[in-house]
């Protein structure tokens, strides 16, 4: 059950344990910890992960986001048997994630073996209003007789990334008897981790302390009454050797200092100083929705809420993970997918946050140049994942296969390199929806000339035509391909910016401006043949074609590999994602309006939407071509990615594109918001369900709120110069206020 702004679990299940630590995640940006239950499960993966925190278990191994040890976790004894929702019967059970507030509940009423019944509330947050606190309460009351309780608690640094350790345990420490703290640091990447914490309970509760085998904890124990509740809190910080600006004190000392500043507040008044941060965020960017499915505003919270824990708007020298910071899948490596799904949220709500996610490119602008010059290119080749130090840190080798033995290679490395574009994309959005001239340049004309030079020196010449051969586009189901329209269309608008920006600047670099002006002036560009559709390669649309329903009925599983090879895939119109869709999506008024519609049918009946990117992204073109059922049966289905009905969906951690890509929807498909020269267009599309879709977006430094019905568009504007905006193909001057009827 998911109520508006609430995330609701209503049974306890092994099953779904580690999808429900993803769900329910709490984070700020600088720290992400897992909804992982306080009491231990075999089953469940504890997380609790800082931004920026990478290291490498072996010489030769990737980057890993690295597990940090956990504070959350508490055993509980009550008259010597050990709480466990395995053991006794639960009599009533309930947990949520409260979006508006960013706490997280959990109430139970749990009878023991022998036959005593007990009532728990389990709450906890990490605070919006500071980045480095973490705060847990428990309340326990027994219902039936006196009894004993035991609490076992502190910190915990047994924690590992599947297995592999990352942290040397370099000091532990009680102060006070009252504070513990551990010191920790990563084994190959050298950053320090400090956290201290500190419980509190009645005075008449029995404490001690002890330390062994990488874990510091404390004892508690009380003598329970019955009906009278016995109060538990804990409280955490968290610093590390990345920390800029706290007074100049290590994380050791600052990890003490503020634990003693905070200890005075206690969990409730701590918990309203974040929950007010919480009002604020949601007082600006959320989107209001009026529909008659109520799941729609809480898809949409629940977005909205994870892209503002996922990103570290603190630091620029941090991007997101394809995970965010919700679980170690991908090994919380960074993808285009920042650029391209994430981005644009913070783009059109809060404009630095989306430069300080492209200054992080341009400060590993060294490490692209240098993987460029390694593979024989020149410009800027940059990695397909990358974490902490820019470097390349895509697996050479996919996992073993259990029936061969044997390590596939990964291509993505080697082909996947439209994200080399995708950056370059998102600079020129970014200075079309700012016109930050500072930005631009400096960081943006950089990134712009050397993502130039790569495409002008990864091409080829033949025949007088330039082609872009052996890549992969977004769709990683065709590999090794050439001419991939996606990636040709990208390189092409990625030249013809940088020359643009060249000129508007005065950039005296002759060499570079001949060598772009011959590159666009040759490249192939894939065009519509007789029937509408462009090839979205030179190949794909010789392939045979198979019946691809059943595959679709189970799509997000690759069940597809199940039956045929990759290789045997590769050779057949089978798509992970439809890149020509994707395209289209970028560039709406690159084709006309029946070329996208046909294009639309004919790669959406052979896409599986295998990747949680798709069905987004299908809305979005949906919409715009009128297709208003079909746009918003994709929004929905994408919206189930996450908070759908699979168990498993969601263990190793959320996918924090397809989160970003279901507000694209809602503001590049319903909405149809664009920028075409500079200028603001709206279009609406609403889907008939929808009566209403309100929110704010900030164009060009002007501060906006509009609201779109079927009947009509009303735009105000509280800041900022007069703005020339079209709506309904309509140009008007917006001074403050204007309301069109549709």
């Amino acid at each position: 059950m998911i109520n508006e702004q609430i995330i609701y679990e209503n049974k306890f299940d092994l099953h779904s344990i580690n999808k429900f630590a993803s769900l329910m995640t709490l984070g700020n940006g600088y720290l992400g910890l897992r909804a992982t239950y306080d009491e231990d499960y075999f089953e469940q993966t504890r997380g609790m992960y800082v931004a920026g925190i990478y290291n490498k278990a072996a010489e030769n191994e990737p980057s890993d986001l690295v597990n940090l040890p956990d504070l959350a976790g508490i055993r509980i004894e009550i008259d010597n048997e050990i709480f466990s929702l395995l053991n006794g019967e639960i009599l009533s059970y309930e947990r949520f994630l409260n979006l508006a507030t960013g706490e997280l509940k959990r109430e139970l009423l749990w009878k023991n073996r022998g036959g005593a019944r007990f009532r728990f509330v389990f709450q906890r947050f990490v605070a919006k209003n500071n980045l480095h606190v973490f705060a847990s309460k428990m309340t326990v009351t027994s219902l039936d007789q006196s009894a004993s309780i035991k609490i076992v608690t502190g910190i915990n640094a047994q924690q590992t990334n599947f297995g592999k350790q990352h942290l040397i345990e370099e000091k532990v420490r009680v102060f006070d008897e009252e504070v513990m703290q551990g010191v920790y640091k990563t084994t190959e990447s050298g950053h320090t981790i400090a956290l201290a914490t500190r419980c509190k309970c009645s005075a008449e509760s029995e404490v001690s302390f002890a330390a062994k085998n990488r874990q510091l904890h404390t004892t508690i124990k009380h003598g329970l009454n019955v009906n009278i509740p016995f109060l538990f809190e804990k409280l955490g910080t968290i610093f590390t050797s990345l920390d800029q600006g706290v007074d100049g004190q290590d994380p050791e000392a600052a990890s003490i200092k503020e634990l003693s500043e905070i200890s005075p507040l206690g969990y409730d008044t701590l918990l309203e100083m974040s929950a007010l941060k919480w009002k604020e965020f949601w007082q600006e960017k959320r989107i209001h929705i009026s529909s008659t499915d109520k799941f729609d505003q809480t898809a949409m919270d629940f977005s909205l809420y994870h892209l503002e824990i996922m990103t570290p708007a603190h630091d620029e020298r941090f991007s997101i993970g394809a995970k965010g910071l919700t679980g170690e899948g991908y090994k919380g490596h960074v993808f285009w997918d920042t650029e391209i799904f994430i981005n644009p949220f913070h783009l059109y709500t809060e404009p630095e946050t989306a430069k300080k996610l492209l200054i992080y490119r341009y400060l590993h602008l060294q490490q692209a140049k240098e993987k460029a010059a390694r593979n024989g290119y020149e410009g800027a080749l940059y990695p397909w994942e990358s974490a902490f130090t820019g470097e390349e840190e895509t697996p050479e080798f996919a996992a073993i296969n259990i029936r061969t033995g044997k390590r596939q290679k990964v291509a993505s490395a080697l082909a996947e390199h439209h994200i080399v574009a995708d950056i370059a994309y998102a600079v020129v959005q970014y200075y079309q929806t700012t016109l930050d001239e500072e930005f631009m340049k400096k960081e943006g004309l950089a990134l712009l000339k050397e993502t130039a030079r790569f495409w002008i020196s990864r091409a080829v010449l033949e025949n007088g035509q330039v082609s872009i051969k052996d890549v992969i586009g977004p769709d990683e189901y065709t590999e090794h391909i050439d001419n991939n329209a996606y990636t040709n269309y990208m390189a092409y608008y990625n030249v013809e910016q940088a020359l643009y920006f060249m000129e508007q600047y005065g950039e005296v670099d002759e060499q570079l401006k001949e060598q772009g002006r011959a590159f666009i002036n040759r490249l192939y560009l894939p065009k519509p043949n007789e029937q509408l559709i462009i090839p979205q390669d030179d190949t794909f649309l010789n392939k045979p074609e198979i019946d691809l329903s059943r595959y679709k009925e189970n799509q997000g599983s690759q069940g597809i590999l199940l039956d045929y090879s990759r290789a045997e895939v590769n050779e057949m119109q089978i798509l992970k994602q439809a890149d020509v869709v994707m395209l289209m999506y970028l560039f709406p008024e690159l084709f006309e309006s029946k070329v996208v519609s046909k294009n639309l049918s004919y790669y959406e009946e052979h896409t599986i939407h295998d990747s949680s990117l798709s069905k987004a992204i299908h809305a979005i073109v949906a919409a715009r071509c009128h297709e208003s059922d079909a746009a918003y049966r994709f929004f929905q289905e994408a919206c189930l990615i996450d908070l759908g009905p699979n168990p498993h969906s969601s263990d190793e951690g959320l996918h924090a594109a397809s989160l970003g890509a279901i507000w694209l929807t809602a503001m590049f498909g319903f909405a149809n918001i664009s920028l075409t020269n500079n200028q603001l267009k709206l279009d609406p599309r609403l889907p008939a369900s929808w009566s209403e879709l309100k929110f704010k977006l900030t164009i060009q430094g002007c501060p906006l709120e509009i609201v779109m019905t079927h009947e009509k568009v009303v735009v105000s504007k509280y800041l900022g110069p007069n703005l020339l905006l079209e709506i309904n193909g309509t140009e008007y001057l917006l001074t403050d206020r204007i309301e069109v009827n549709s």
